[in-house]
This record gives C-alpha cells, sequence and structure tokens, in this order.
C-alpha cells in the first residue's frame, strides 16, 4: 500500500532516522562472517562501539534490508530533498 510522501511523512521518516544508532551498521552473519555458535548481527556505530542488534527469525534479504536501511533512508531523504529544490526552482 503506498501514500503520497507529504512533508509531514517526509519528517516523521527524518525524526525516526535520525533518532537511530548513527551508522554505519555491518550486518555480521553466523556461520558467513563468523564461527557458527553465534547469532546474525548488526555492528552499529563507527566502530562498533554500540550494542550489537542480533537478529532472528528473518531470511538473509531481511537482514540485509535492515542493516542497509540505516544508510539507505539518509541517501533516499537527501535525493528527495535535492529533486523538491529543482522542482521549486521550476515553479
Amino acid at each position: 500500500m503506498s501514500q503520497p510522501l507529504t512533508n509531514e511523512l517526509l519528517e516523521l521518516i527524518r525524526q525516526r532516522t535520525n533518532a537511530a544508532t548513527a551508522g554505519p551498521w555491518i550486518l555480521s552473519i553466523e556461520g558467513r562472517d563468523h564461527p557458527l555458535g553465534g547469532e546474525s548481527v548488526i555492528l552499529r556505530g563507527k566502530n562498533h562501539e554500540k550494542d550489537d542488534l542480533y537478529l532472528i527469525g528473518g531470511t538473509l534479504d531481511d537482514y540485509i534490508f535492515v542493516a542497509n536501511a540505516r544508510q539507505d533512508i539518509p541517501l533516499l531523504l537527501d535525493e528527495i530533498d535535492r529533486l523538491q529544490k529543482g522542482l521549486n526552482q521550476l515553479s
């Protein structure tokens, strides 16, 4: 289900993004990136100084999506801002 990206909705997305732990977030998959016996985790913060975010019950694609959302959403918000400014200059 899609809805228009109103200024209010964009502001809510921006607030949630800014409130989340700073990036980068890096995915570490059990058996791929670290030995078996642990969980799949997202390492957070520039030097992984924040507590790990443990993931269970998802697919690898789900984990990749969650880890990359921290970097992807700010880029998308910046692009929306850039495009809106361009449209405003045309008006």
